[in-house]
């Protein structure tokens, strides 16, 4: 029998054909669009997604069912004898403490792990996971280590819109209004609890600009000590914005951040998108040990 089977859910940014490849599992966080539900990667892929959202009166994000999960893992082990679940963020879902419970009918053998990550962090913690269990690290080792890192990271984005907040009940349609009437540009901040706003700015070369001093800030503060050791990366995730646009910034990020490598440039998931719609635009670091 295998020893441990590594799990996340798609807040991780992880596609399906990823975790196929990786032999990572993914479970799809369910979201609903004008009341019918969908399953990234699944039911729905990126493209119809953001056609389907522009016509939206109403959407909104749930949490894998319980069955979903129990089935998952009782698969899992059947070949495994442990499984590490990495599921989103307590501070953003409560997806995280009802796997917890679920996880006590197991006996000891599914660990619910809330790594306070989301995103490209979540992704770094989970491919680490996978990579020392392939060096034989044990369940308990990985663990401990996973949630010594779990502050080790942190996220700033940016909204070409606040219509997506509005219609996800977020923000009132008043502020929504009055926000894109003046173009703002907020930049939203994560060490994963809530997303607090840090700053808004007019332009998007102006958020850029900020995030950047920002990551700057972080790494010469909070980050100093692994950043000097050379062990913490970059990540760019991003909704629907072109090719051209998204290399333009990691061009600009690597003359701001010459001696530091950008680990992942992903698409943010789609449940995640369902909040901040097409033209988000976020920028990152997280320790990474092991990658």
């Amino acid at each position: 029998m295998k020893s441990i089977a590594i799990v996340t859910d798609s807040s991780s940014g992880i596609t399906q054909a990823e975790a196929q490849a990786t032999g990572v599992t993914v479970v799809p966080i369910p979201f609903t669009i004008n009341g019918e539900e969908y399953l990234e990667d699944v039911t729905i892929k990126a493209p119809e997604f953001f056609e389907r959202i522009v016509k939206a009166s109403s959407m909104g994000t749930s949490q894998p069912a319980r069955q979903t999960l129990e089935d998952t893992w009782n698969q899992l082990l059947k070949e495994y004898q442990h499984v590490i679940y990495l599921p989103i963020t307590s501070g953003l879902s409560g997806s995280c403490a009802n796997a917890i419970e679920y996880a006590k009918a197991f006996n000891g053998r599914v660990h619910v792990i809330d790594n306070k990550r989301i995103s490209a962090p979540l992704k770094i913690s989970v491919y680490e996971a996978v990579k020392m269990s392939e060096q034989g690290k044990s369940v308990e080792e990985i663990i401990r280590y996973l949630e010594d890192t779990k502050s080790k990271s942190s996220i700033y984005i940016t909204l070409s819109t606040l219509k997506y907040l509005r219609k996800g009940g977020r923000i009132t349609p008043a502020a929504a209004m009055i926000g894109d009437m003046l173009k703002l540009k907020p930049i939203l901040y994560t060490r994963g609890e809530n997303f607090d706003k840090t700053a808004i700015t007019l332009t998007m070369p102006q958020a850029k600009k900020k995030m950047m001093e920002y990551i700057k800030n972080d790494l010469r503060t909070e980050f100093k000590t692994e950043c000097d050791q050379g062990k913490m990366a970059l990540l760019i995730a991003h909704t629907a914005i072109p090719d051209t646009e998204i290399e333009k910034f990691k061009t600009e990020i690597t003359a701001e951040f010459p001696n530091m490598k950008i680990l992942y440039v992903d698409p943010l998931c789609l449940a995640i998108a369902c909040h901040t719609g097409p033209g988000t635009l976020g920028f990152g670091t997280c320790v990474c040990n092991y990658l």
